[in-house]
């Protein structure tokens, strides 16, 4: 049922996001120049690997996160635009509108049992810890709540979180931890 709702949700959005899409599109390759997108392997739905889409929002190249991001995206970053192309891997089942977000591949082994119950469900554009300190919470906590929405999952647990998702992410609270515009990497 969720997977049809949230399938339907994003299919009669598309006259919304999908001009936004291609207007963030147009804004990155005019101020930053090719590729649009950032790839990167993430675990999905029982940790296998699926190739996950973003607005690209770095420069290439050495140094920090904080000396690569653009101007541009930092602000498509506080806003949650870079985020966008993941609407197409809602409609194609690899991600969910809600769940635990996805994270690169190379942190599976470094879970202990109980965090990697988080790839029991399809993870999502938004989730649990998103609505409840984002990137401003510890891996720890993070993992926590993603764990604690595995198991408490409703429909109407998920219309919550949506609806914190828009209020968040309309104030940008939690966008990033300390002056870092990335969490930092999950040592495990």
């Amino acid at each position: 049922m969720k997977r049809l709702l949230e399938t339907a949700i994003v299919f009669l959005a598309a006259p919304l996001w999908l001009p936004l899409s291609a207007a963030v599109a147009l804004a990155v390759r005019l101020c930053d120049g090719a590729p649009v997108m950032f790839r990167q392997e993430r675990a999905g739905l029982g940790g296998r690997p699926f190739a996950m889409l973003k607005f690209r929002t770095m420069r290439e190249g050495t140094g920090g996160d904080v000396e690569r991001t653009t101007r541009l995206g930092r602000f498509l970053r506080s806003a949650s635009l870079d985020e966008l192309p993941q609407l197409f891997h809602v409609l194609s089942g690899k991600m969910a509108l809600v769940g635990p977000r996805p994270l690169p591949v190379a942190y599976l082994p470094r879970y202990s049992p109980e965090q990697a119950r988080r790839h029991e469900v399809r993870p999502g554009i938004t989730g649990w810890a998103q609505v409840n300190g984002r990137n401003a919470i510890s891996w720890e906590e993070k993992f926590r709540l993603d764990v604690w929405y595995v198991d408490h999952r409703s429909l109407a647990l998920d219309a919550a979180i949506l609806f914190k998702t828009v209020l968040k992410a309309a104030g940008r609270a939690g966008v990033n931890k300390a002056d870092d515009v990335t969490m930092e990497e999950f040592k495990g």
